[in-house]
């Protein structure tokens, strides 16, 4: 039981990989990472294997099972799903710490200069009473509870990978909104007509790879773009609360709330959850997966230059 969550573990990293992994970094499986006093790392990931740091890990520290033991300096965010995770005094952890699952220790004089997130895991909430109260309503609940948690770990792996393309655009939401949506509907009109053509030409053989690619496409855009609609409900809720300047991890935390318990309303939630994937495509396809202000707009004003 315990290798499962690890392994949909490393099926996310695979995913997320090719962004994030620089020369600098430690990656292991099932090996104990050692940063020694005055090393330094720029990231560091494990998964079953065990953390110490002495030294300074410039960026994140990601954990899957095994434990995290801060005795030095991490730069940016500490994430460790099913670990232990303890700081020990004069230790300094300069962003978020998110530890779902495992256990979560910090001596007096450690430091903590973001948000702290600690909850256990969902399956921990379907007791006896509810499974045998009723079948449907269970199997509704645990698959409600296995797709949130899911789209929890996405969003924060996101959050430590993408961190400045999250935020540039769920910005854009506020100043774009109207534009966006239409993108977002445009591109849907567009990727559903291309999905059919391939599915035509599927008959050919050459239309199977095609819509392969579509639908990984679509894929990647509906997890990008549900990740930076989190933020941006949790900065909006966040701002109204008082919280002028939320962290990111944090204001993601409360819009992946606000969102799977607006989503789990009966009809309502199925229009909400329509609504937000226009939402989602249109601000990833205006923005470039977050990497430019106006994609469009940038286009037009080049070719007006030249």
């Amino acid at each position: 039981m315990k290798s499962k969550p690890l392994y949909l573990a490393l099926f996310i990293f695979l995913i997320s990989a090719p962004f994030s992994i620089h020369a600098q970094d430690k990656v292991t499986i099932k090996n104990d990472i050692y940063v020694a006093e005055n090393e330094i790392q720029a990231n560091v990931f494990s998964f079953g294997g065990n953390i110490f740091i002495k030294g300074k890990v410039k960026e994140s520290v990601f954990s899957f099972g095994g434990s995290i033991t801060v005795e030095g300096e991490v730069g940016e965010q500490i994430l460790g799903i099913g670990s232990d995770i303890y700081l020990k005094s004069n230790s300094t952890v300069m962003g978020d710490i998110v530890c779902i699952g495992g256990s979560f220790t910090k001596d007096p004089g450690s430091t903590i200069n973001g948000d702290t997130l600690y909850f256990k895991s969902p399956g921990d909430l379907l007791t006896k009473k509810t499974l045998s109260s009723s079948r449907i309503f269970a199997s509704y609940l645990l698959f409600k509870l296995i797709t949130s948690f899911i789209w929890l770990i996405f969003a924060i792996v996101l959050a430590l990978m993408l961190p400045r393309q999250i935020s540039y655009a769920s910005d854009l939401i506020n100043e774009s909104f109207g534009p966006i949506v239409g993108t977002g509907l445009l591109g849907l009109i567009l990727f559903i007509a291309l999905c059919l053509f391939s599915a035509l030409l599927s008959l050919l053989i050459i239309g199977i790879p095609i819509l392969f690619s579509l639908i990984l496409l679509a894929i990647i855009i509906k997890i990008l773009g549900n990740v930076i609609i989190f933020h941006f409900a949790g900065k909006s809720v966040s701002k109204l609360l008082g919280n002028k300047h939320p962290s990111l991890m944090l204001s993601i935390f409360i819009g992946f709330i606000l969102i799977t318990l607006l989503t789990s309303i009966p009809i309502l939630g199925m229009i909400i959850s329509f609504f937000l994937t226009i939402l989602a495509w249109g601000v990833v396809i205006r923005t470039r997966f977050g990497t430019t202000e106006n994609w469009f707009k940038r286009k037009l004003s080049e070719e007006t230059n030249t």
